[in-house]
């Protein structure tokens, strides 16, 4: 009878310590740091836990799933889009919200991911279906502000901020991307050639430029260096002039040098014709009075014309 009254009574004290922890278990919770968590009492909304170390009432307070209170991005598939002008492009979308009411995110909607899915996609679709294929490829900005703006508006009551829509990617039909490849390789080919006649256009203008730069100077090397010769000539005939005044020749000497200077008169291949100045007589004369004292004889002086014809005509 012992045996069985200790027996009772140790099954009693395991059942109570049993009992003991699974209240302490059920009464005592942690919430992590980013985390919120709610509180029903009897089924009822009580409180939004906060992280850190709390206490609920056993089987009268129930904790609902933790709640992520960071910023969460969520990819969606790839939503067939009609634009304006009836083509469907293949839209990829990412959207960064954050949960930032957890009561009304657990209250108000039954499932925020997927009610932010579907309303990013009927989104998109309205936005998109207002522009052509041209705008929506070069207007991802536009499209983002405007996603943005809508879906923060709609998940506001739902406790859910969000703060980015981002087009990952617009596919348009292959049929346009084959289009459209053509086209690019047709600008940039236009622009290769654009920029190669702008180089061709640039040598040519500088060639010209140098050309005409080295003409001009080379012109006006000749101009100077034909001043220079003529200042020489001039310097020299000057000389020789200045000389001849200050030696005062007679005419005897003027007329025996304008002899010595007959003979170059006849010099060249091309001289076929040698008419003697009336001066020679003179000469001859001037010579003849200073040898002999008498006029030479025509003829002997017609004799020596007749020579140096000869000797011109030969030549």
């Amino acid at each position: 009878m012992d045996n069985a009254g200790g027996a009772a009574v140790a099954i009693v004290l395991v059942v109570l310590i049993v009992f003991v922890i699974i209240v302490l278990v059920r009464s005592v919770r942690i919430i992590p740091q980013a985390r919120a968590g709610v509180v029903e009492r009897l089924g009822k909304y009580q409180r939004t836990l906060n992280p850190g170390l709390t206490i609920l009432i056993p089987f009268v307070d129930r904790l609902l799933p933790l709640l992520d209170l960071r910023e969460q991005v969520v990819s969606f598939p790839p939503q067939p889009v009609i634009t304006e002008d009836n083509l469907v492009v293949s839209i990829d979308t990412v959207v960064y919200f954050q949960v930032t009411d957890p009561r009304a995110a657990t209250y108000e909607i039954a499932n925020y991911i997927q009610a932010v899915e579907q309303l990013t996609t009927t989104t998109l679709r309205n936005v998109v279906g207002g522009l052509n294929l041209e705008e929506a490829l070069t207007s991802r900005d536009q499209i983002n502000g405007q996603l943005r703006g809508v879906l923060d508006e709609a998940t506001g009551r739902w406790g859910i901020r969000v703060s980015r829509v981002e087009l990952k990617a617009i596919d348009p039909p292959h049929s346009i991307q084959d289009s459209m490849e053509k086209q690019m390789r047709a600008e940039r080919d236009r622009r290769a050639a654009i920029l190669t006649a702008e180089g061709t256009k640039q040598s040519a203008i500088l060639t010209a430029e140098g050309q005409r730069q080295a003409s001009i100077l080379a012109a006006e090397g000749d101009a100077k260096a034909a001043i220079l010769r003529a200042d020489g000539e001039a310097q020299a005939i000057q000389k020789v002039f200045d000389a001849i005044h200050k030696g005062n020749p007679d005419q005897k000497l003027l007329a025996y040098q304008y002899l010595q200077t007959l003979p170059k008169l006849a010099e060249g291949s091309s001289n076929k014709l040698w008419i003697i100045p009336s001066e020679v007589g003179e000469a001859l004369k001037g010579i003849g009075n200073a040898l002999g004292g008498t006029n030479p004889d025509p003829q002997a002086r017609g004799g020596l014309f007749d020579d140096v014809a000869a000797k011109q005509s030969g030549s």
